[in-house]
């Protein structure tokens, strides 16, 4: 099917408004997550945020009936064992016309209209925090950290790397958005730092992103001078010492190798801060990015879609010696060496909590770039020279 036929939820390379919906909801630990519609809508959104959700799981009956019944049985399940209930409407009760804004008991439980056909993944995610209506609290100390989504294998990596930068700066953390509980989007803090600019909150002011070396910098200089107390030293620190490690690196890779070809898959946020960073340290001829969402202000030269067939015909085009994706990128060219930027990132174990953002985000990602390009190089055929 074209692309402009296809509906998100057609397409594994675009999770769909509902999904964003269940991954911006799911990230708070006190709410319970119901996905209002067939065993399908629950399960892709289940298989991806990694926590307990709940689902109705429709079927033919209660669809031709109505469905208000066996949702209103679900949320009695659920009441008094969560802060709040969060009802996720799907594709099929929301073409129905079904009011479930009925069912909501002194804003104990929380309708979000977040259909499929609504658009992507960061659409969805928007249209539950624009639900949950966050509060500012301009006597709340700290800051709030946001961009981060339940969906993203770097979750956890980025929540906790933000932590560290702003203890490092001496500032408290507010609000994390969305990694936290209920009750902590009632007093949001005035300023807020960013780990993934597509999944901006909108919440208080904005210092800025943590993504990249370069966007630390410009973050912290913010919040010295919003947050009173701030010592912003120690982080500047740590990014000309990254800066200067990364360089090393890449300077003793480019006396025995060339710089490589690249290919990259992914957000737009990720996939540009991915192309800058091989540009600028590695001096990477970046063949083509592909972002999975509408690029924005991300930058020239991005192509926004998420037809496997375009992006298929792309990559092969370009023959790269690296790819920056997800497994289904990997699968084009396999003689390439890949490093995960994107779900799905299958046939590997992933326990620990990598970061992409700020200071180890960067470092992280520029090590998984030279591992994979020197084991590409030491295969037959390659130059199969130690590199350390």
């Amino acid at each position: 099917m074209p692309e402009e036929q296809q509906t998100p939820c057609e397409n594994p390379l675009w999770p769909c408004a509902m999904t964003g919906a269940v991954a911006c909801l799911s990230g708070f630990e006190d709410v319970a997550v119901v996905v209002h519609g067939s065993s399908g809508c629950y399960f892709y959104p289940a298989s991806l945020v990694g926590v307990p959700i709940h689902g109705t799981f429709l079927v033919e009956n209660e669809i031709i009936f109505g469905t208000e019944s066996r949702l209103a049985e679900v949320i009695r399940e659920l009441a008094g064992r969560y802060a709040r209930i969060a009802v996720v409407n799907t594709c099929v009760p929301a073409i129905m016309g079904e009011d479930i804004g009925d069912l909501a008991d002194e804003g104990q439980v929380l309708v979000v209209d977040s259909p499929g056909f609504l658009g992507d993944l960061e659409a969805g995610y928007r249209r539950a925090l624009d639900t949950i209506a966050p509060e500012v609290d301009p006597d709340v100390l700290g800051v709030n950290i946001d961009g981060i989504c339940r969906t993203d294998p770097f979750c956890r990596g980025n929540a906790l790397e933000a932590r560290r930068l702003l203890g490092l700066a001496g500032v408290g953390v507010a609000t994390t958005f969305c990694l936290d509980r209920y009750a902590a989007t009632r007093r949001a803090a005035p300023f807020t730092v960013g780990t993934d600019p597509d999944l901006a909150s909108g919440v208080g002011t904005s210092c800025g992103s943590l993504l990249g070396l370069d966007a630390v910098g410009e973050a912290f200089e913010r919040l010295g001078a919003e947050i009173d107390g701030a010592d912003i030293r120690p982080v500047m620190d740590e990014v000309a010492w990254a800066d200067a490690r990364i360089r090393k690196a890449c300077e003793k890779y480019l006396r025995r190798f060339d710089p490589p070809r690249v290919a990259i898959a992914g957000g737009a946020a990720y996939a540009s801060f991915a192309a800058d960073l091989l540009d600028r340290y590695l001096g990477a001829e970046i063949a083509c990015v592909a972002a999975r969402n509408s690029p924005g202000t991300s930058g020239g030269g991005i192509i926004h879609t998420t037809d496997f067939s375009v992006i298929r015909e792309t990559i092969r085009g370009a023959e790269p010696d690296l790819i920056l994706g997800s497994t289904y990128e990997a699968a084009i060219a396999p003689g390439a060496a890949f490093v995960g930027l994107t779900p799905p990132l299958r046939d590997r174990v992933a326990l620990s909590s990598h970061a992409i953002a700020g200071v180890e985000g960067a470092l992280r990602l520029m090590e998984e770039v030279l591992n994979a390009c020197i084991n590409r190089n030491r295969r037959p055929g390659g130059e199969g020279a130690e590199f350390f």
